[in-house]
């Protein structure tokens, strides 16, 4: 089949694009800016989700359109609501149409555990509108989709605006392991890798029409992250737990009472945390080295 991927020079988006070309399919890489992780098999299609002639275009005659491109961090997304309505939701509107009118036959569109929660601010209100839309134009034109809602992600070809990335780079800049939140934080980290095998999978029959989580395999609390990623360091953690958590961040769980349901994917197998955090603390620890040297 013949996909685009918008955001595919993003961090999840690079990862999902490298496995639907090892399973044969042929991919086009849509984002603003070059991706670097763009491999020989892959077209490249340089351009903007909000200009609307370019994604009618760049989409004409694929089969599948998955759509990674957003405003993807919740702590930016709070103080830039305008921006946050453009790429989360206009942009999306934009891809939806071009799909609509070239006839794509499934619509993947990749949203957040957040969506059925009270907290994450703007970027919860952008993904909640963004979904509804999927699934109006599914109920008004008959767009086939499939909406995934993506936890804790980390591992390779992050930055700083992932979560762990900042603590991995934190804890190496300042030779302490630290955490300032709540004593109850829970999180249930999914190495990006097996959530990008799952979006892949995602092309089946059963997930035609439907929402799908994808977190880790075990809720785990933050604090003990922490503690783990303080040994695989090496370095001493300090845990100032306090019952104040960051602003617009859930703390046991992101649910709160929704009407509509979404199903939960499990991988069969997955990247062990303790050996992602081991990768994802050598890649921070060059990125950061290479931004320091003149």
């Amino acid at each position: 089949m013949r996909l685009v991927v918008f955001g595919a020079a993003g961090f999840l988006g690079s990862h999902v694009a490298d496995q639907l070309s090892e399973e044969g399919h042929t991919v086009v890489l849509y984002d603003k800016r070059p991706s670097p992780y763009r491999r020989p098999d892959q077209e490249e299609w340089l351009g903007d989700i909000l200009d609307q002639d370019q994604v009618e275009l760049a989409t004409s005659g694929c089969d599948v359109i998955y759509n990674f491109a957003a405003l993807a961090d919740l702590n930016a997304a709070m103080t830039a609501p305008v921006d946050t309505v453009q790429k989360n939701i206009l942009g999306n509107c934009i891809v939806l149409e071009a799909a609509r009118k070239n006839k794509v036959r499934r619509y993947i569109y990749a949203s957040t555990v957040y969506v059925n929660s009270r907290h994450g601010g703007f970027y919860r209100c952008s993904k909640q509108a963004a979904e509804q839309y999927v699934e109006q134009y599914q109920s008004s034109y008959d767009l086939d989709f499939t909406i995934l809602r993506y936890g804790s992600l980390y591992g390779p070809r992050s930055d700083s605006t992932n979560g762990l990335y900042r603590i991995v780079a934190n804890a190496l800049k300042e030779g302490t392991v630290r955490y300032h939140g709540s004593p109850g934080a829970m999180r249930e980290y999914i190495h990006v890798e097996d959530a990008a095998r799952a979006s892949v999978e995602a092309l089946g029959e059963s997930f035609r029409n439907q929402s799908f989580v994808l977190t880790g395999q075990e809720p785990m609390s933050v604090l003990d992250m922490h503690k783990m990623l303080a040994e695989v360091l090496g370095l001493p953690c300090e845990l100032n737990a306090t019952p104040d958590h960051e602003q617009g961040h859930y703390v046991r769980t992101p649910y709160a009472y929704q009407p509509r349901r979404g199903f939960k994917y499990i991988p069969p197998q997955h990247v062990d945390l303790g050996q992602g955090l081991v990768e994802l603390a050598h890649e921070v620890a060059t990125k950061e080295r290479l931004n320091d040297d003149p």
